[in-house]
């Protein structure tokens, strides 16, 4: 989703959009973009590897920060005000119109907490026929108390044909 987002934000040309994979557990849009780079998002973050050697350009306005793999103490490193400089720093030099975090699953660990103030609004996503509604409401108000929440994506729905009354087919 947070890759469907960059790429369809970068159709636009006049926005230009940084991704950043911060679900730093796992090498999640990495492997779902069939790509692989040289560090992680936590090199990045620690300072020890510059923002330029790592992210992937695609066009002229669309760069990705991913992850080769798991990074150690994540929580500890999402919560540091050296996140938060380098973030600013990325920011001041690149200038982009939409900085996008992909983050790990908000009940899943605390990497979000500490991490979640620093951004103006998050999205929550909830998978059909998995997430309850009892959940979606512990998580929505999780995530209210973090930051703005712009609003709940259905994700991995089915429906089937007529469902919804009509057609888009030509008879």
């Amino acid at each position: 989703t947070a890759a469907n987002l960059a790429f369809s934000f970068g159709r636009q040309a006049d926005l230009k959009v940084i991704l950043f994979d911060l679900d730093l557990r796992r090498a999640g849009l990495a492997k779902i973009l069939g790509l692989t780079c040289a560090h992680n998002m936590g090199d990045i973050l620690k300072g020890e590897v510059a923002f330029f050697d790592h992210a992937m350009r695609f066009g002229s306005n669309v760069m990705l920060g991913l992850n080769d793999g798991p990074v150690k103490n994540s929580s500890e490193l999402l919560q540091s005000q050296r996140t938060q400089e380098i973030l600013n720093e990325i920011d001041d030099i690149y200038k982009p119109d939409i900085m996008l975090f992909d983050m790990p699953p908000l009940m899943a660990s605390d990497d979000n907490v500490g991490f979640l103030k620093n951004v103006d609004c998050a999205i929550l996503l909830v998978e059909a026929d998995k997430t309850t509604v009892d959940q979606i409401d512990v998580a929505e108000r999780q995530l209210a108390e973090l930051t703005n929440v712009m609003g709940v994506v259905l994700n991995k729905a089915r429906y089937t044909d007529g469902a919804y009354g009509y057609e888009y087919g030509y008879g």
